[in-house]
């Protein structure tokens, strides 16, 4: 295995022609994107761990430790356009390259449409959506010139419509979007787009979205019970059938590694067939009705 070196924050490397590729990921700090972080390292590539707050990076350093490989972590805040820059730049000043983007930061959500404001529907595709795009086209010209890979891990959110996810699930459509309609433009000059697809992954349900549950159900008013229903079935999904971050991280890596990465790669069983359901549903007739059952 090609050894990935240590950086401390702002140190370089020297450059040689056998150099492995280099990744960039952002959102490492926990779950999928410290999984894939650890994977993409053990797989050869230099990875570059990037998380919002770098004092928040314990666990990926102890991952990376406990693995048996090392990460060059740095700071990128995918809704600070500077922050972006310099680590893009920062990564092509001591690598000379950049042949891979991870598209992982993002945060959850939970709400309905007249129980939140638009500020804080705009803070939603602020991180979900134009963080994406934002990371994307600063490396977007490093990827023509290395031929390279920019991956987005989105959600089966990202196809189909959840309730009391519709910030969210706007957000990861959106992405959607714009990554297939990315994808031929991009191919044309040599970059391959994929969009990864995890349904529920152990542990990130609860924290990420960032709220009081039973609080959110007490404030929900006329949508209380909808939304007691939907809390009942899916955090019970979360906790008995969720898939670990490592394994979601596995679709990452083939992402990365695979000589044809397809577009759409879903991450386990469970979200290929749910994702299917909306592929295959030409009238929205099969989604609405199994949705409709989690809130009845």
């Amino acid at each position: 295995m090609v050894c990935v070196h240590a950086l401390k924050y702002g140190s370089r490397l020297p450059m040689s022609s056998q150099s492995p590729k280099v990744v960039l990921i952002t959102g490492t700090s926990s779950g999928i994107g410290l999984a894939a972080a650890v994977a993409a390292a053990r797989a050869g590539w230099t990875t570059v761990a990037t998380l919002r707050d770098p004092s928040r990076s314990d666990a990926l350093r102890k991952a990376a430790a406990d693995a048996g490989v090392e990460l060059d972590i740095r700071r990128l805040d995918v809704t600070d356009q500077a922050s972006i820059t310099a680590a893009v730049d920062g990564v092509l000043a001591d690598y000379g390259r950049l042949d891979a983007v991870v598209n992982n930061a993002g945060a959850g959500h939970l709400g309905t449409l007249e129980n939140e404001s638009v500020a804080e529907v705009r803070g939603v595709m602020e991180v979900n959506f134009f963080g994406v795009l934002n990371v994307s086209k600063a490396a977007m010209p490093h990827l023509r010139a290395s031929g390279g890979r920019l991956i987005t891990v989105t959600s089966v959110g990202g196809v189909v419509g959840q309730p009391f996810n519709e910030a969210y699930c706007a957000a990861k459509f959106a992405v959607e979007g714009y990554m297939e309609s990315l994808a031929p433009v991009a191919a044309a000059h040599g970059v391959s787009v994929t969009v990864i697809e995890p349904g529920a992954v152990a542990t990130e349900f609860v924290a990420n979205v960032g709220v009081d549950l039973e609080g959110a159900v007490a404030a929900a008013g006329v949508y209380a019970p909808q939304l007691a229903a939907y809390l009942n079935r899916t955090v019970g999904q979360f906790l008995d059938g969720a898939q670990t971050a490592e394994g979601a991280a596995e679709s990452v890596l083939e992402a990365l590694t695979a000589e044809r990465p397809a577009f759409r790669l879903q991450t386990s069983e469970w979200a290929r067939g749910f994702v299917g359901t909306k592929l295959s549903d030409v009238d929205g007739s099969a989604v609405l009705g199994l949705t409709g059952g989690w809130v009845a």
